[in-house]
């Protein structure tokens, strides 16, 4: 049965981290929906892109089998005050599912308290200080607790095929790591 897995995206998302994890999650075949805030979202560097649905229309019943946050600064900025969203990744975490965050992303994390004292953390060099109180590291992708946090657009093709290994199985990721000549 094929996973299912939310993207949620706001105005200044960072566009590599939201595509590659978007695009390396699909080749899975894992169903990856993405959810903005707006119709039509202009990312980071201007690309812009078309939501599946809003976040202000997902229902709150919906199961996912992970959360994937891209960063970005001005999109983590809009994404740490969407009040659903929050609501989404508390109940993730209540339910124990996967919470991925990249680059700017853990921040909205620690902001509410999904991220658990002393849990493994990394993150964009520019958000450390909010996470600090953590158990902050500098590794390239850090899974802990069902929280999978990366350092930013560089390290998006490792935080999504290691996404790919958890949901899809290994096989899966070793097969879409050479398919896209990744070494």
């Amino acid at each position: 049965m094929s996973k299912n897995v939310l993207v949620p995206i706001a105005n200044g998302s960072e566009e590599i981290e939201t595509v590659v994890v978007i695009d390396i999650l699909r080749r899975a075949g894992i169903n990856v929906k993405i959810a903005g805030e707006h119709e039509i979202i202009t990312c980071s560097k201007g690309v812009k892109i078309i939501p599946d649905l809003l976040i202000s229309n997902i229902d709150l019943n919906d199961e996912y089998d992970a959360v994937i946050i891209p960063g970005g600064s001005k999109g983590t900025d809009n994404l740490i005050k969407n009040e659903k969203l929050i609501e989404i990744l508390k109940k993730q975490n209540k339910n124990n599912k996967l919470i991925g965050a990249i680059c700017a992303a853990p921040s909205i994390l620690s902001a509410h308290n999904i991220l658990k004292p002393g849990q493994k953390v990394t993150s964009h060099p520019s958000v450390k200080d909010s996470l600090i109180t953590y158990n902050y590291q500098e590794q390239r992708v850090i899974y802990d607790y069902d929280i999978i946090t990366s350092r930013g657009a560089g390290t998006a093709v490792e935080f999504a095929l290691y996404l790919v290994d958890i949901l899809a199985g290994p096989e899966s990721a070793v097969k879409i790591a050479q398919d896209i000549v990744f070494d």
